[in-house]
């Protein structure tokens, strides 16, 4: 029996096992395979190890995907998670090239998405307290939110859950160094049933202009003194 013989449902069965990249090229093949390549059914899991594979034409975007992570564990991550006012000229040109990457393609998910259950950012230095924002209120059935090293991500990401995530039941910050405790302990009032957890963030030193830091330091000094 030929491939292109079975029917629909054993051909997404098939599809399921490949990667993104040999579904495509097996989709080339045949219209009928194209036809299996572009059924929805067929994405509703996505995982991404870089932002550059969100610019790769091998995946769809719609209303079954249920699942999405996009963690980032590469060394050259930790150039987008310094401060911005530290990073040298080279450091900031690596990071203009994809600085909006993450947060288009989250955009897309907003508008394309709506069932959306589950989302996973891991070294996603350039996502923004709006992006998340927008998504909670775009995905209203998103119930797991999974933030590492997210290091744009401040308090206002955590305001956004006790306004919008209503369906939201675990989220994590860990290692999102402007998350404070005070945002967490306001999760935890308003949100008493969402399962929270915050490695290291609250505890971590925040991103500080040079002049803001002076004014810290200034101000602690005045309190030694009395």
């Amino acid at each position: 029996m030929h491939i292109t013989q079975l029917n629909r449902e054993c051909l997404l069965h098939l599809f399921s096992f490949l990667d993104n990249n040999s579904r495509k090229s097996l989709a080339k093949t045949c219209h009928k395979l194209l036809e299996v390549f572009q059924d929805p059914l067929l994405w509703s899991l996505l995982n991404f190890h870089s932002p550059a594979e969100l610019k790769k034409d091998n995946f769809l975007l719609g209303p079954a995907l249920k699942y999405l992570s996009i963690c980032w564990y590469s060394e050259r991550v930790k150039v987008c998670n310094i401060e911005d006012w530290m990073k040298n000229n080279f450091q900031k040109d690596f990071c203009n090239r994809h600085e909006n990457t993450v947060n288009d393609f989250l955009l897309e998910v907003c508008n394309r998405c709506p069932n959306l259950l589950s989302l996973t950012l891991s070294g996603c230095g350039h996502v923004t307290d709006d992006c998340i924002l927008l998504l909670l209120k775009n995905c209203p059935n998103l119930k797991t939110l999974k933030l590492e090293n997210c290091v744009r991500i401040t308090d206002r990401t955590l305001e956004a859950v006790t306004l919008y995530g209503g369906s939201l039941q675990t989220l994590h910050v860990d290692f999102c160094r402007n998350i404070t405790q005070t945002g967490l302990e306001r999760v935890r009032e308003k949100c008493p049933s969402v399962t929270l957890k915050a490695e290291r963030s609250a505890n971590m030193i925040p991103d500080n202009k040079p002049e803001k830091k002076f004014m810290l330091e200034k101000a602690s000094r005045k309190l030694v003194q009395l």
